[in-house]
């Protein structure tokens, strides 16, 4: 790709203090076999040697922006802004991609013109960027918005790979700083849910994911233990933007998708130890919508075990649960490139 061309597709990734990551992240961007892309890299007041690291790489597809603190929702805005292709891919800075990640979506949505936001499932990696043999399976076709709602199949923020048409429409001033966002920066937790449940609701794009496992989502140990009750306000926030105007579309879906929300933060609490939180939230859940129970029983009900089970020692605990895990579910066949 020529220095000057306009690339097909704009790489968009946040950083705040990502130092220990963000090499792996940028070269698994620079090895897909996609090649005509732009890497936009928003520097949203990093202190460490993040920047000292995106500085040590010559090539001119990495564009650099800095800015002062906005958190993960003004950094993605501020990148997808400057983007300037017609496809968007964003990435978590602590995240990697498998090297046919970009072919993969292009390939999708170009043949899949109705398809607004393609993902895929995800594998969990660790702190080292080591497998841990499980990850993030979710619903691939006929998405609706109660899929998106209850579920959101997208996953996390560095699966999707998003039309820049679909962006634009969503856009919006924001009343408090008048700058314009596609993520609501009042929040600093579910941001993406809010953005997914907009885009939903409005109809005018489908959600769609493609089978292959392509995203390396890094699960840090040490954000299981954040605020949970924090958290579940800012989703709360999140759904309450979306509410004016599909009055009937929450009367019916909303008890369901608290109760899925409260037994995810459940097995939040369940890896971070918290074991009498966990078993309040799952129990939660239950009440909220017994629904949950019937339409995704195997999975509620290991919820609920594991609460229950958590009550051993924490290392205990954990093993057992990654034993059952893997018993459960075929290793993936997918290699993890560390180039």
């Amino acid at each position: 790709m020529k220095k000057s061309s306009i690339p097909i597709l704009s790489v968009v990734i946040p950083m705040f203090n990502v130092g220990q990551y963000i090499e792996q992240c940028i070269q698994s961007v620079l090895a897909q076999t996609f090649k005509n892309f732009e890497v936009i890299c928003v520097d949203d007041g990093c202190t460490d040697d993040t920047l000292y690291k995106i500085t040590q790489y010559s090539d001119p597809r990495i564009k650099l922006i800095q800015q002062y603190n906005r958190g993960l929702s003004g950094a993605r805005n501020t990148g997808i802004l400057a983007a300037r292709g017609m496809y968007i891919a964003l990435l978590d800075a602590d995240d990697f991609w498998a090297k046919e990640k970009l072919a993969g979506h292009i390939n999708h949505l170009n043949s899949r013109p109705h398809v607004g936001v393609s993902y895929c499932p995800s594998l969990f990696v660790d702190e080292s960027g080591k497998s841990m043999g499980m990850g993030q399976y979710p619903k691939l076709k006929d998405i609706s918005a109660k899929d998106v709602f209850c579920r959101n199949p997208v996953g996390n923020g560095s699966a999707p790979v998003i039309r820049r048409r679909l962006l634009k429409e969503v856009i919006f001033v924001s009343l408090k700083t008048g700058r314009k966002c596609i993520f609501d920066e009042d929040l600093r937790q579910s941001e993406d849910i809010e953005l997914w449940l907009r885009i939903a609701l409005l109809g005018n794009w489908k959600f769609e994911g493609i089978k292959t496992p392509l995203t390396f989502y890094r699960v840090n140990e040490g954000g299981l233990s954040s605020n949970l009750n924090k958290q579940y306000e800012s989703w709360c926030l999140a759904i309450k933007k979306n509410q004016k105007g599909h009055a009937n579309f929450f009367k019916r879906y909303l008890p369901l998708a608290r109760a899925y929300q409260l037994r995810y933060l459940a097995r939040r609490a369940i890896r971070s130890g918290d074991t009498w939180q966990a078993i309040k939230l799952v129990h939660q859940a239950l009440f909220t919508q017994p629904k949950i129970a019937i339409e995704e029983p195997l999975r509620t009900m290991a919820t609920y075990g594991c609460a229950l089970m958590s009550i051993l020692p924490h290392n205990i605990y954990l093993i057992i649960e990654n034993t059952a895990i893997r018993m459960l579910k075929p290793q993936p066949t997918l290699t993890i490139d560390k180039e």
